[in-house]
C-alpha cells in the first residue's frame, strides 16, 4: 500500500510524503503506482522549476519527501490542495492500494 502523508502547520500544507507500492498490479504496470507518483512529481516540479521556490527534497526508490518553510507554502496551497485532492479521490477508487493522511502536525 501507499501511504500519502500532508505536513500541515498553522492550518497550511507545507509539504508532504509518499511512500511505498500501491500493489495494484505488477511492478511497473501498476496504474495506481503510476498516477501517484505522476501527480506528486508534477506537484515537485511546477513548485521548483516554475514557482521557482525552494523546497527540501528526498527522493529514493518508492519514496518522495517535500517539505516548504510555512512563508513559501502559502504560496503553493492551490497546487498542494489539488494534490490533496487528487490523491483522497484516487484513494476512493483504490483503497487497498493508497492511503492519505493528514499528519504531521507543528505549530513551530
Amino acid at each position: 500500500m501507499t501511504l500519502s502523508k500532508f505536513f500541515i502547520n498553522q492550518g497550511t500544507i507545507v509539504g508532504f510524503e509518499i511512500s511505498g507500492h500501491a500493489c495494484a498490479g505488477r511492478y511497473g504496470s501498476d496504474i495506481v503506482c503510476a498516477a501517484i507518483s505522476s501527480a506528486a512529481l508534477m506537484a515537485a516540479n511546477t513548485i521548483t522549476e516554475i514557482y521557482g521556490i525552494p523546497a527540501q527534497i528526498i527522493e529514493k526508490d518508492g519514496y518522495l519527501k517535500l517539505m516548504l518553510s510555512v512563508n513559501d507554502s502559502k504560496r503553493c496551497q492551490e497546487l498542494l490542495r489539488g494534490l490533496s485532492l487528487h490523491l483522497a479521490e484516487l484513494e476512493k477508487q483504490y483503497p487497498h492500494s493508497l492511503k492519505v493522511i493528514y499528519g504531521g502536525v507543528t505549530n513551530a
